[in-house]
């Protein structure tokens, strides 16, 4: 069993803190002890903890039939992004919690031919500096934040080889890229969405988008006159809501900052009172911020600086792609956040790593080039690494496109945990012909 917290007079009952999610799926939540279980600077600066929630079909009795013997449950952890609590990942907990309706059911999807039905333990927290976790000195690096993580799974006690299986978000993708150069063998599938390997400062900036323009004289008509206008759409709405407090000021701006316009005005198919995508989450956003302890300043600009800092340079995406079975890197096309091109970036250094390939005759070849069989849907489909793009997709992917986001994620597990079977298959033939070889000599 984990250790538990040492209370102290900043750290609230968990009776106080409400929650999102359905209590009938929550196997456990509480707060992490950080600074307890990790040496850090002087705790009156650096003392955090991190909020966190575990759910799954069943609940808390699911729990107990685990440790009775029951068949153990696949481990999802969920990363989120800049300034977003935990309660942002309510389509991923309704599904994976076993909460997912009949309409969007995977109709055993995580599943292969001859396995029972997949069951899922999904972990969703909250960063640093916003939600109900704590307030370290700041300003914070992704690998910072990464370190975090990785307390908060040694005390949930997820520490077996293979056992993880991580999605990260924005900026929770950067947080899961440093996670995985520092944890890979405990990680059985990577998914890493609406992200970016980042770099110089200036290519961490949400992008700059040029408004098309027509305009028409009396000789012709320009359609893309020069210069274009420039629209810093990403950029304004986040600096918009730092300096916002009011929550139903920040509707408008967070929705079309996330959301695509034409997806946000069409009508929420089968919804019984006729709501467009817009009405639909503005109410949601509206409640999770209802719940939620609002973010300090100190939160938002630290978190910001994460982002702004991050950076993984190619040669360990490439070292990250020879180490995990299964990566898949998702991006949309109309993101106002972070630049679909960031998403390349990473494909493109991780095809760059070797995998081996041929068998007991066989041989490193670059990711990229090998020649693999398998479902799939992007570039490199079935591969080891794929870079799947969709069209017509803003940066709140997950929310926009629920299903197709956790159907990918369920087909990303189920690659990752063959690929893990391959390779320990191949692991006990390496030691049987040694075997056969010694007894020979």
């Amino acid at each position: 069993m984990p250790p538990t917290p040492t209370p102290n007079s900043s750290t609230p009952p968990l009776s106080d803190l409400p929650t999102a999610f359905s209590p009938s799926t929550c196997i456990r939540r509480g707060l992490c002890p950080v600074t307890s279980l990790r040496a850090q600077g002087p705790e009156i600066l650096e003392s955090h903890s991190l909020y966190y929630e575990v759910h799954g079909k069943g609940g808390a009795a699911a729990r107990e039939n685990v440790q009775e013997g029951g068949r153990e449950r696949t481990k999802v952890v969920f990363v989120m992004g800049l300034n977003s609590s935990s309660f942002s990942w309510g389509p991923q907990v309704r599904w994976f919690g076993g909460e997912r309706s009949a309409e969007g059911s995977s109709g055993g999807a995580g599943t292969e031919e001859g396995e029972e039905e997949e069951e899922y333990e999904a972990l969703v927290f909250d960063n640093r500096g916003v939600g109900n976790s704590g307030y370290p000195r700041g300003p914070y690096t992704t690998s910072g934040m990464a370190e975090d993580v990785i307390c908060l799974l040694d005390y949930l006690g997820w520490k077996e080889d293979r056992q993880l299986n991580i999605v990260g978000l924005s900026l929770g993708g950067m947080i899961a890229q440093e996670l995985a150069y520092r944890i890979p063998q405990r990680i059985s599938s990577l998914m890493l969405a609406v992200t970016t390997p980042g770099g110089y400062l200036w290519n961490n900036f949400p992008p700059v988008m040029r408004m098309r323009v027509v305009t028409h004289t009396r000789t012709r008509t320009c359609r893309y006159p020069h210069p274009q206008p420039v629209r810093w759409k990403g950029l304004s709405c986040l600096t918009k809501l730092t300096f916002t407090p009011d929550p139903v000021e920040k509707v408008p701006t967070v929705m079309d900052m996330l959301f695509p316009l034409a997806w946000l005005e069409q009508k929420v198919e089968g919804d019984p009172r006729g709501r467009t995508n817009r009405q639909v989450q503005s109410e949601a956003f509206l409640h999770r911020v209802a719940i939620t302890k609002p973010q300090r300043l100190p939160g938002n600009i630290s978190q910001m600086a994460a982002a702004l800092t991050h950076h993984l340079p190619p040669s360990r995406l490439a070292r990250i792609a020879e180490l995990i079975p299964k990566i898949i890197i998702l991006t949309g096309d109309d993101d106002h956040l972070v630049r679909p091109s960031g998403s390349r970036r990473i494909y493109a250094a991780m095809c760059r790593g070797t995998v081996w390939q041929g068998g007991a005759g066989g041989r490193y070849v670059p990711i990229g080039e090998a020649e693999e069989e398998g479902e799939g849907e992007g570039e490199g489909k079935g591969r080891k690494v794929e870079l799947v793009e969709w069209e017509g997709t803003g940066h709140g992917i997950h929310v926009q496109k629920a299903v197709e986001f956790n159907r990918l994620v369920e087909r990303c597990v189920r690659e990752g945990r063959r690929r893990v079977r391959e390779e320990r298959e191949r692991e006990c033939q390496a030691c049987l012909q040694r075997g056969q070889s010694h007894n020979h000599a």
